[in-house]
């Protein structure tokens, strides 16, 4: 919870530049792009609308996840973000949906 906080302090999503909200369970893996001057979501992605998509592992799972939030990004004419990796460590899933997002044109 104290990491989960620290990081919060630091990140703040706008609308020219959204926070991109990252929320893992045991199961799936959700991402929201938020605007918090506003307090909307502008898009979202999860790992249940792959389906028969999810081939190859989490990680790989992920990294598509991150590539699907990147052009719903595009398709409401967001190319910058902030990255919110609230309480999870900058490894393993976190930091493949992150190159997942890069690929897809989303600048960090």
């Amino acid at each position: 919870m104290r990491r989960h906080r620290r990081v919060r302090a630091k990140v703040r999503g706008t609308g020219e530049r959204p926070r991109l909200a990252v929320f893992r369970s045991n199961r799936y893996l959700w991402l929201q792009l938020i605007d918090d001057a506003a307090g909307r979501t502008i898009a979202a992605a999860s790992e249940k609308e792959l389906g028969k998509e999810k081939k190859g592992g989490r990680i790989a799972t992920a990294e598509k996840l991150g590539g699907l939030i990147a052009t719903r990004a595009a398709e409401c004419a967001v190319t910058l973000a902030v990255f919110d990796r609230g309480p999870y460590r900058y490894q393993g899933l976190v930091r493949a949906v992150a190159e997942g997002a890069r690929k897809g044109g989303l600048k960090f």
